[in-house]
């Protein structure tokens, strides 16, 4: 499968996003969009052995550090982009790495264990994406990686109810459910209740800070060319807004924007 084919049935919000770019580099986030979705399907797919998964994630891994024996058309495309690009070997090898963790439950301790995973997972993704879209200030890299980990952070936040479905999954570090008295069993049972309110409020502090010091540390000279980005952190952090003012219901339903809110977005960010 190519990668536009790939990335046209993700149907996400940062394909959402691509829309705003200039027709090469929209088609260069296209490979590595869905080198990033394919990675992370790989890890996700429930229905296979994890061992499966396993190999076949180590088998991008050596393709990546030293090329395909026998490339498919798609890897040919993400061999051409890493090379287009200069893309640092560790940061492409960081999205495989975080994504082989999912393949087992996982369990983080504290929001600095965490931190690892959305480094891999969605800062290692903004990194990349910064070369994609000709960003080049240094505090580039501090936004990216801020808006990473927000981004990861409401995509926790939002999935509770669909993680604890795949294979029991839990993302929130275990030190703050302690905080509020709120334990693993009671997340696994969906426990409502003024301990639950209190831990996603403590989450959502967190998570609107992040986006907060992304917005801050964004440089006016790479403004235009991370618009897509800001389309993205715009899109999310509503997300984010929409879960609390709602009174996170995440139990009850996944949180979404509808394709005119974010279309409204888009157009908010191409005119300003």
């Amino acid at each position: 499968m190519r990668s536009s084919e790939i990335t046209r049935k993700a149907k996400s919000n940062l394909a959402f996003a691509l829309n705003i770019l200039p027709k090469e580099r929209r088609e260069d986030m296209v490979v590595f969009y869905a080198y990033c979705r394919v990675i992370d399907d790989i890890a996700d797919e429930e229905s296979r052995p994890v061992e499966k998964r396993k190999a076949e994630l180590a088998e991008w891994r050596e393709g990546i550090c030293h090329g395909f024996a026998e490339p498919t058309p798609f890897q040919r495309e993400v061999v051409t982009l890493q090379e287009k690009y200069q893309i640092p070997q560790d940061l492409m090898l960081a999205i495989i790495d975080g994504c082989t963790m999912d393949t087992e439950p996982q369990r983080f301790q504290t929001w600095e264990d965490l931190q690892g995973y959305t480094w891999k997972v969605a800062c290692a993704v903004g990194l990349i994406s910064l070369k994609l879209f000709g960003a080049t200030h240094p505090s580039s890299e501090t936004y990216a990686v801020a808006l990473g980990h927000a981004l990861q952070l409401t995509n926790i936040l939002r999935d509770i109810r669909e993680d604890l479905d795949n294979g029991q999954r839990i993302y929130l570090p275990m030190e703050d459910l302690h905080r509020f008295g709120y334990s693993e069993a009671d997340l696994i049972a969906r426990t409502v209740d003024e301990r639950f309110f209190a831990l996603m409020n403590f989450e959502a502090e967190r998570t609107e800070a992040l986006y907060e010091q992304a917005r801050a540390s964004l440089p006016a000279d790479d403004r235009k060319a991370l618009m897509a980005a800001e389309v993205m952190r715009d899109i999310y952090h509503t997300v984010l807004q929409q879960m609390r003012a709602d009174g996170f219901k995440v139990f009850e339903k996944r949180y979404s924007l509808s394709n005119f809110r974010k279309m409204a977005i888009l157009a908010r960010h191409m005119v300003g």
